[in-house]
C-alpha cells in the first residue's frame, strides 16, 4: 500500500518558475549531505536548501547576461558544486565561496548537455554531441577535441547509474520522429546504440532507468497515457549494429473511466511508480495531480489534486517528491508498503496504530489534511465499535465534551460554523495556557482563519490576528501563509507587527513587505492605525507642521560642511528635521513601517536578488530615507536614534549598501539620484575626516590619562587642554 503523507512550501519560485511547460526550475539535485538539495533556476541561480528545516544555506548567481544551461550537481568526493553557464563555461567552488567571478573558470571546446555525479563515480559529463567525459580528465585539457557520435539526433534525457564500482551512462535522442538509446560503460569506454520499437500514434514523453543484475530496465511514459518497460542488457555484443529494443506495456493509466495524461514519473520501488500529470474523466474539466500506481496489481493507490497548476516537473529523494504548485516549490512525503492484493484494493486489515511522522512540518499544522486525518481517527474509532452498536451509544460517543477534544477535532467540528461562533471558539481555544504544545495549537487556530480568509474573501478577522500575534510568540514558520493573506490585504500594521515579532522570516517576504510600505500613498496610511514607536521621538508627527523642536549638531556635520564641502567644528542650531534643512521624505506611518523593515533578520546573500527587482522610484525614495537617518545618526554623538525599535547606525548603514549594490547602475543614469548621492558622498566623507581627527587626539588623551595616574593621589591639579 502507498499513501501521501503532509506536505510543505519549500521555497517560492521566481517570475521563470511558474506553471507550464517551459516553466518550473532547470533541475533540482540531490547536495552534499542528506536532507539538501540543489536547485538550479532557469536563469543565473542556484541555491543549496535544508529540506527538514525549509531554509537555504546558499545562493550562487552567474552575472547578468549570462545564463546557467546545465544544472549545478555536487562532486560527492570533493563537496565541491559544479555548473555550466552559457553552454561551454565550467564553474567549480566549494560552500565558502560567494562570487562565482572568482572560482574556478574553464571553458570547453563543445557545448555541454549535462553533468551527471555518482556518489562514488565522480563527476560525468556528457556533450549535446554524445560525447561522454569524466570530469577528472576534462580538466586535465579543457579545450580538448570533443566527438560529435549522434550527428543530428537531439539529446532528450540522460541518467547515470551505478552497476557495481562501475559508472554507466544512458541517455536517450530523438530524429525525426525516430528514438535512440545509447548505454556508455566508462571505464571500458565501450559505447551501444539501440533504436526503439516504434508505437504509432504516439511518441515517448519521459524516461526513468534503473539497473540491477547487470540488466538496465528503462521505462517510457508515452503520450498514448501508458508507460512501457524496456529490457537492455549490460553483456552486450558492441560489434553489432542498431538494435532494435523491444517494449512491454507496464501501467495503463487509466481508472473507471479516468485517463491520467502524465507528464513526468519516477520509480519509487519494483512495485510502485508516482506519475505527475491531468487526469481527465468524460466529459469533465481535467485536473492535475500527484497519483501513486501500483505496477504489480494495475491499481491506482493514491492521488493528490494540485488545483494551482505544475510545471509538468517531478523529483523524488529520501522519500520524498519535490514538484512546482503554482509559484511555490512543495514537499510531499510518501510511503510505500509491500504490495499485497489485499492492500492494493484497500482492504488490508490493520489492526496497528498509523505511524506519526517524526518529520517536524509547521505548515500542515492546521491545513486540511490534519482535518482530514482526524476525520480519518474518528471514522476508524467508529468502525472498531461493533456492528451491533446501538445508535444511543453512538451519539453518546459523538457527544464528548469539547473540553475533552483535541485541537484538530474542534477544528473539524469548527469547519463549517459561523464567523461569530468560529472567532469565540477558536479565542477560547488559545486562552488555554496549560494545554499542551501550545504553540502548534496557536499555529492550527491561525491555519484555520487563514483557510476560512481564502474560502471567504469578504472575511478577513482583522483584530483577532492582531490579537494573537501580538500576545504570543510565534514564528513564520509556524503560521507562513499568515504573512501571505497580510500582503494580499494590504494589512501593513498587521505586517509591521509581523516584522517585529517573527525571528525567521524569510528574505523573499521581507522584499515583497517593504515594495509593499514604499508603494502605498501618505493619505492612505494616515487613515491606517500604525505603530509609531519607532519614529515618534525624532520626526514631527503632524505631518503637515513643517516645524519641529529644534536640535543641536553635536558630531561634526553642518548645513555649510556639505554645501562649501570645508571642515568646519562650529555648532549649529537648525529648525527642520535634520541639520542640513531637509525634511524627512516620507511621512512618520510609512518611516515606522520602513523601521520594521530595517530591523528584520537577513542575508545579504538572500536578499540580494530580491532587491534588484525594486522599481527605481521606490528605490531613490528608500535610499533618500536612509540618508535621512544616517544624518539623524551624526547629529547626536551617540550615534543612535531616539525612541522604541529605532534603527541603529550600523543596520542603516548596511542596507544603504544592499541597496546601492542592488542599484548601482540605476541610481548612476537617474538624474533624481545623482544630487542624493553627491550628497551622500559628500556626507560620508565629512565623517571620515571627523573620526581621523578623533583618533590624532586619542594618543594625547592616553597620555594624559597615564600621568594622571602617576601623580600623588592627596593633590590635583585642573588642566585646560585647547584643541586647535
Amino acid at each position: 500500500m502507498a499513501a501521501l503523507c503532509e506536505s510543505f512550501t519549500l521555497c517560492g519560485l521566481g517570475p521563470s518558475g511558474g506553471v507550464g511547460l517551459g516553466g518550473g526550475l532547470l533541475a533540482l539535485e540531490p547536495g552534499p549531505d542528506p536532507d539538501h538539495v540543489l536547485l538550479t533556476d532557469r536563469g543565473r541561480t542556484a541555491t543549496l536548501f535544508k529540506v527538514s528545516d525549509q531554509k537555504p544555506l546558499g545562493c550562487w548567481s552567474v552575472k547578468h547576461g549570462q545564463i546557467i544551461t546545465c544544472p549545478v550537481v555536487c562532486n560527492f568526493e570533493t563537496h565541491e558544486y559544479i555548473a555550466v553557464h552559457d553552454d561551454k563555461v565550467l564553474r567549480i567552488w566549494k560552500n565558502k565561496d560567494i562570487n562565482l567571478d572568482k572560482v574556478f573558470k574553464a571553458t570547453l571546446s563543445a557545448d555541454v548537455y549535462r553533468i551527471h555525479s555518482l556518489p562514488n563515480g565522480g563527476p560525468v559529463v556528457l556533450f549535446k554531441g554524445g560525447d561522454v567525459r569524466t570530469l577528472d580528465v576534462l580538466l586535465e585539457a579543457p579545450q580538448q577535441e570533443i566527438e560529435n557520435i549522434i550527428s543530428d539526433e537531439v539529446i532528450k534525457w540522460s541518467e547515470a547509474l551505478m552497476e557495481g564500482q562501475q559508472p554507466v551512462l544512458i541517455f536517450a535522442t530523438e530524429k525525426d520522429g525516430d528514438f535512440f538509446v545509447y548505454v556508455q560503460k566508462l571505464k571500458m569506454n565501450r559505447l551501444c546504440k539501440y533504436k526503439l520499437e516504434q508505437q504509432e500514434l504516439s511518441k515517448p514523453l519521459s524516461f526513468t532507468a534503473y539497473i540491477k543484475n547487470q540488466i538496465i530496465t528503462l521505462l517510457c511514459l508515452y503520450s498514448n497515457d501508458s508507460v512501457y518497460k524496456v529490457l537492455i542488457p549490460l553483456q552486450q555484443n558492441s560489434e553489432k549494429e542498431e538494435q532494435i529494443l523491444s517494449k512491454s506495456l507496464l501501467l495503463k493509466l487509466s481508472v473507471s473511466g479516468s485517463v491520467l495524461k502524465g507528464t513526468s514519473f519516477v520509480v519509487l520501488d519494483r512495485d510502485h511508480i508516482a506519475v505527475l500529470g491531468s487526469l481527465a474523466a468524460s466529459g469533465e474539466d481535467s485536473k492535475e495531480c500527484l497519483t501513486i500506481w501500483n505496477t504489480k496489481f494495475q491499481t491506482l493507490q493514491t492521488s493528490k489534486e494540485l488545483p494551482l497548476g505544475t510545471s509538468g516537473q517531478l523529483w523524488c529523494y529520501e522519500g520524498k517528491f519535490f514538484f512546482t504548485h503554482g509559484k511555490v516549490l512543495t514537499v510531499i512525503m510518501y510511503k510505500c508498503e509491500t504490495s499485497s492484493l489485499a492492500a492494493a484494493v484497500g482492504k488490508l486489515k490493520d489492526s496497528q496504530t498509523p505511524d506519526v511522522s517524526s518529520f517536524v512540518n509547521w505548515t500542515t499544522l492546521g491545513d486540511e489534511e490534519l482535518v482530514v486525518s482526524f476525520q480519518s481517527q474518528q471514522s476508524v474509532a467508529l468502525k472498531s465499535e461493533s456492528k451491533m452498536t446501538l445508535r444511543s451509544k453512538r451519539n453518546t460517543v459523538a457527544k464528548v465534551q469539547p473540553d475533552t477534544l483535541s485541537v484538530g477535532q474542534r477544528l473539524l467540528n469548527l469547519k463549517d460554523a459561523s464567523t461569530t461562533v468560529l472567532e469565540d471558539e477558536l479565542r477560547q481555544l488559545i486562552s488555554k495556557a496549560q494545554m499542551p504544545d501550545l504553540q502548534a495549537s496557536i499555529g492550527c487556530v491561525i491555519t484555520a482563519l487563514i483557510n476560512r480568509c481564502k474560502t471567504d474573501p469578504k472575511y478577513y478577522p482583522r483584530n483577532f490576528l492582531l490579537q494573537i500575534v501580538q500576545t504570543r510568540d510565534l514564528s513564520y514558520s509556524l503560521c507562513p501563509d499568515l504573512m501571505a493573506v497580510a500582503l494580499e490585504k494590504k494589512d501593513v500594521h498587521l505586517l509591521q507587527i509581523c516584522l517585529q515579532r517573527f525571528p525567521d522570516i524569510p528574505e523573499e517576504i521581507t522584499y515583497a513587505c517593504l515594495k509593499v510600505f514604499l508603494s502605498i500613498s501618505e493619505s492612505y496610511l494616515q487613515r491606517i492605525d500604525v505603530n509609531l514607536e519607532s519614529v515618534i521621538c525624532y520626526i514631527d508627527i503632524e505631518f503637515n507642521n513643517k516645524e519641529v523642536k529644534t536640535e543641536i549638531v553635536e558630531n561634526g556635520f553642518n548645513a555649510e560642511l556639505e554645501q562649501e564641502d570645508i571642515w568646519d567644528t562650529k555648532i549649529a542650531k537648525e529648525t527642520h528635521v535634520t541639520a542640513d534643512g531637509e525634511l524627512c521624505p516620507v511621512g512618520p506611518q510609512k518611516a515606522a513601517l520602513l523601521n520594521a523593515v530595517l530591523h528584520s533578520a537577513y542575508s545579504e546573500t538572500f536578499l540580494l536578488p530580491h532587491l534588484k527587482n525594486l522599481p527605481a522610484q521606490h528605490a531613490v525614495l528608500f535610499l533618500r530615507y536612509l540618508y535621512y537617518l544616517y544624518v539623524k545618526c551624526s547629529e547626536k554623538i551617540n550615534t543612535t536614534l531616539p525612541g522604541i525599535r529605532s534603527p541603529t547606525v550600523s543596520q542603516i548603514m548596511d542596507w544603504m549598501c544592499l541597496l546601492l549594490d542592488a542599484h548601482f547602475t540605476v541610481m548612476v543614469m537617474l538624474p533624481e539620484a545623482k544630487e542624493l548621492l553627491s550628497k551622500l558622498h559628500k556626507f560620508v566623507r565629512a565623517q571620515v575626516r571627523f573620526y581621523s581627527e578623533l583618533n590624532k587626539i586619542e594618543g594625547s588623551l592616553r597620555e594624559l590619562q597615564r600621568l594622571n595616574h602617576q601623580k600623588d593621589s592627596q593633590t590635583y591639579s585642573i588642566e585646560v587642554l585647547e584643541l586647535i
